[in-house]
């Protein structure tokens, strides 16, 4: 049975309740490699030789094993937890163990046996039985990964099989795909386990809205278990003043003189977040119980018109990056000195936003974006859509899965201001129009507040996913003078100005340059036919961007990336604005104002 979907992370850094308790399992695991393609391994005992794998952390650069580093399969992982007694005996207490990403499928064998599809988001699993069970003083996790890519997975991949017995050994496959990045495997964030009593806070969502300087707090609480309850709701301010209370599992807080959230440079104090506290107090067979939740609120609104994003009615331009979560070694290992070193180069470039590409990046990163006002498109896994089996109606169905479970980890963050379904599918391809068509619709009807756009890299006039978009951004990716006429930058302005006027007479909504940049060799000078500076390239569609009615850019990439190793191509793709070396040190590899 698949596991719950979870939300975002309930109980925060710090203990909330004098109920709930939370225990990291961050560490060195024993990792097994058992290989195979089967969509389920046999779940019997296993035996054999182990690696220590640290936890979060992708598995593929740790050791010195190049086998290891391509490895497409089966992994296990299993790790012997010490429990608090008070979890292995009250039976009025849920233990929940929760993955923040397992990278691509994931079965966790400890307990209730249980599956989740698709990395990069996390899922839950109730393990009370398990730990309850008997005298217990410590609990085995077993997870089990799949890291293998099929035309339905997101992102999409294939197997190949190469059956020249001349050339190959029998059963020898390659995994191929249709991005442009590696395809890093593990449990790449957090591993925790948590309490809460029986009855417990499952879900919080938070809208919010503004009129004149009256600021508005909507909320709806979702509590399993019992009818029998209090929940009482008050919102404070930074400095810990109580502005507004309520009750019931649904209300309205009014904010007076309203500090609203405003991106990083559009206001002197960006970025104000106040905290909405939840108490719930219930009976139960086992007697009373309480819990509590802080949920961070920053009061803002996004509006799309003609040619304007607004956030808080005031026009707002996208001047920023393309990241991703790659990294030296831990691959996309969550790392809290990068993310915080990255959010400082961040600013340091005056950039005020971001997309998640292409795929949702850890909770924490969304955390620290409302904290420091950098506004996010979060998008979903959808990268590599090339075949028309992917658009499948299996395919379809687990994008909506994906997409829900987006949505609800991170709707109550300010700093998320828009949705994207996929980045640069084949949308022209015929089945593509009833995906996407379906896809925007659901994610509209999960979150009314926000737009949603998918990022295209085709035609305006073949492309059959943008014409449904209902509060329509268009984002479009587009590489003159690098991925065609190359090297030839004195086309570039004409092609991306008439590519512009085509979109606008066509939607007339706004539009963002969501990707763009070109490939350099740092340090190679020519004096004609190369370009050995990316702000030769840049500083070209700059010219574009002021005079057309486009109302953000986003560089590609911030940081540079893994990709896969193939004849052209570095193992290290130089399209990025900073060149990330080894150990995690960045350096300036070409500087270039984001103004």
């Amino acid at each position: 049975r698949a596991q719950k979907p979870a939300g975002a992370w309930p109980r925060g850094e710090v203990m909330l309740s004098s109920f709930a308790c939370r225990q990291n399992c961050w560490g060195a695991w024993p990792l097994s490699f058992l290989g195979g393609l089967d969509p389920i391994p046999a779940l019997s005992p296993q035996s054999g030789p182990t690696l220590d794998m640290p936890v979060p952390s992708s598995f593929n650069d740790v050791g010195q094993d190049g086998q290891l580093r391509s490895f497409v399969g089966w992994v296990w992982y299993e790790r012997e937890i010490t429990l608090p007694q008070r979890w292995t005996e009250d039976l009025g207490t849920r233990v929940v163990l929760r993955i923040g990403s397992a990278h691509y499928y994931a079965i966790v064998v400890s307990g209730p046996r249980g599956r989740h599809e698709g990395g990069h988001l996390p899922f839950e699993a109730d393990i009370s039985k398990l730990v309850q069970s008997g005298p217990l003083s410590s609990c085995r996790i077993t997870i089990a990964i799949n890291n293998v890519l099929s035309p339905h997975t997101l992102p999409p991949g294939t197997i190949l099989y190469k059956t020249d017995p001349s050339m190959y050994p029998k059963g020898y496959f390659v995994q191929n795909t249709k991005f442009d990045f590696f395809n890093y495997a593990g449990l790449h964030r957090s591993v925790v386990l948590y309490t809460t009593p029986t009855t417990y806070i499952d879900d919080i969502t938070v809208t919010t809205d503004v009129d004149q300087d009256i600021g508005w707090v909507n909320y709806r609480i979702v509590v399993q278990s019992s009818d029998h309850l209090q929940l009482d709701v008050c919102l404070l301010d930074e400095e810990g003043k109580v502005l507004a209370k309520g009750a019931g599992v649904q209300g309205q807080l009014q904010v007076p003189s309203a500090h609203l959230w405003w991106p990083y440079l559009m206001h002197e104090h960006p970025a104000y977040l106040y905290s909405l506290e939840v108490k719930m107090m219930a009976q139960t067979a086992v007697g009373p119980v309480s819990d509590f939740y802080t949920l961070p609120v920053g009061i803002r609104t996004v509006a799309v018109t003609e040619s304007q994003f607004l956030i808080n009615g005031k026009p707002f331009y996208f001047r920023g990056v393309n990241k991703h979560e790659d990294a030296d070694i831990r691959g996309k290992g969550f790392d809290w000195p990068l993310l915080v070193k990255d959010f400082n180069l961040l600013r340091w470039l005056g950039a005020n936003a971001f997309r998640t590409s292409h795929y949702p990046y850890a909770e924490e990163v969304l955390q620290l974006c409302d904290r420091y006002g950098i506004v996010v498109i979060d998008e979903s896994p959808g990268v590599g859509i090339a075949l028309v089996e992917s658009f499948s109606n299996v395919s379809l169905q687990h994008h909506l899965e994906v997409m829900e479970e987006m949505i609800r980890r991170d709707k109550n963050h300010p700093a998320v201001v828009m949705w994207s379904v996929a980045n640069e599918p084949a949308s022209f391809l015929k089945p593509a129009g009833y995906c996407f068509k379906t896809l925007i619709a659901h994610a509209k009807a999960l979150d009314p507040s926000r737009p949603v756009t998918s990022v295209t890299n085709t035609n305006y006039e073949a492309d059959l996913g943008v014409s449904w978009l209902p509060s329509l951004v268009i984002c479009v990716n587009s590489y003159y003078s690098w991925y065609h006429d190359y090297g030839h930058m004195e086309v570039i302005q004409l092609q991306l100005a008439t590519q512009f006027e085509n979109w606008y007479k066509a939607y007339q909504k706004p539009m963002i340059q969501s990707e763009y940049k070109a490939d350099a060799i740092e340090g190679f000078h020519e004096v004609i036919d190369i370009f050995s500076k990316k702000t030769q390239l840049a500083n070209r569609y700059l010219k574009v961007f002021n005079i057309s009615n486009i109302t953000s850019h986003l560089l590609e990439w911030l940081l540079s990336k893994r990709q896969e190793m193939s004849v052209g191509k570095d193992a290290e793709k130089r399209e990025h604005l900073l060149m990330r070396m080894l150990f995690g040190v960045a350096t300036v590899e070409n500087s270039m104002e984001l103004s």
